[in-house]
């Protein structure tokens, strides 16, 4: 090797860590405070957007979820709303079935249909029409509702005429008195009851519930006028307002034999006895009448009194007690014929205080 191989080679090493330095130069090795608050707030930013898409994915979401449950809400009200709709239609229905089965039944007009006159139709011609003012007073005087949700002056007059038309019917159709029934009244000369029951869904049948309605009207018609002509001392005492509510309670238990009376459905054996104490009643005779409630409540069921079985053998007239029970009473299975035939027994009470018989003995203990 020479000598100038060689003094290449060492100016080779020396220049080696120079140029090894140099490399680091063209990095800094330090930031500006600028750059370091730049960078910070790009990473601020960064994350505010971050968190805003984050916020409105979640309000997109919730709000898809309310418009999911009130899409799902108004479907159930729509469906209650249908099911409610469909059941008010049958129950009207229902009752105008009834009403219109009534009404045959009792002889009484026919209602007219329902799409014969429509709610939003305009007035008839010739139909008179009535004020706001007018109006209201006199469905006021007949204690119904002024306005009804949602209503019309038409439908309110409408309703007005509806109302006054069935008042006007009930009025025709009803009686006056202590009960009020669609049963003609008969003058007092024809309230004689037959003594024989006729056939039924007869006229004879009809006039006979004629008849009884009339009678019984006319003496809870003399019973509460004879409670009223009593002095005031008389009315506030014990004893007073103990006749007062029997008479009231009789008035309100006599209503079902009405009803029954009305529709033609009182039974014959229920019917015949009546028939039995109203004619003996009518004719002064109050122990016969008596004696006809008796028989009616109690029955002709033999009663044992005492011991009926003293040994263990059967006695022969054991079997009597039993062999009339085709013949017992009724009146304690039904509540209803219970109540009203008491009362009719205590409307003979007054009777015999009202219009005394001729033959004392025929008064009632």
């Amino acid at each position: 090797m020479d000598f100038a191989s060689l003094m290449s080679s060492e100016i080779s090493k020396k220049t080696e860590p120079t140029a090894a330095a140099s490399v680091p130069e063209s990095t800094k090795s330090y930031l500006k405070r600028a750059d370091l608050e730049a960078q910070r707030h790009q990473a601020y930013l960064d994350d505010q957007a971050a968190l805003q898409r984050a916020r409105e994915a979640k309000l997109t979401q919730k709000r898809k979820r309310d418009d999911e449950e009130a899409a799902r809400s108004r479907e159930r009200d729509e469906k209650r709303r249908r099911l409610a709709e469909e059941s008010r239609l049958r129950r009207e229905a229902d009752e105008d079935k009834q009403e219109r089965a009534r009404r045959k039944r009792l002889g009484l007009p026919d209602l007219p249909p329902k799409d014969a006159i429509k709610e939003g139709s305009p007035l008839a011609e010739g139909e008179d029409d009535i004020s706001a003012p007018d109006l209201i007073s006199k469905l006021r005087s007949i204690k119904e509702p002024v306005t009804l949700f949602g209503e019309t002056h038409k439908q309110r007059l409408r309703r007005y005429k509806r109302l006054t038309a069935a008042l006007s019917v009930q009025a025709t159709t009803s009686t006056s008195g202590p009960i009020s029934t669609s049963l003609d009244p008969v003058p007092e000369s024809d309230m004689l009851v037959p003594s024989t029951l006729p056939s039924p869904k007869t006229p004879e049948r009809t006039f006979i519930f004629r008849q009884l309605a009339s009678y019984f009207n006319m003496l809870l018609t003399e019973w509460s006028h004879a409670l009223s002509t009593r002095s005031e001392s008389v009315k506030q005492s014990f004893q007073g307002k103990a006749a007062l509510g029997a008479m009231q309670q009789s008035l309100t238990n006599l209503r079902p034999l009405f009803q029954k009376m009305e529709s033609q459905t009182l039974e014959e054996s229920i019917l015949e006895p009546v028939l039995e104490i109203v004619r003996a009643a009518q004719e002064r005779r109050y122990v016969d009448a008596n004696d006809g409630y008796l028989r009616v409540s109690i029955g002709k069921a033999a009663w044992p009194i005492g011991v009926t079985m003293v040994g263990i053998h059967e006695r022969s007239a054991r079997e009597k007690l039993h062999e009339s029970d085709k013949g017992q009473a009724h009146i304690m299975s039904d509540e209803v014929t219970r109540k009203f035939l008491q009362s009719i027994k205590r409307c003979l009470s007054f009777a015999q205080t009202r219009w005394p018989p001729e033959d004392q003995g025929q008064l009632m203990g």
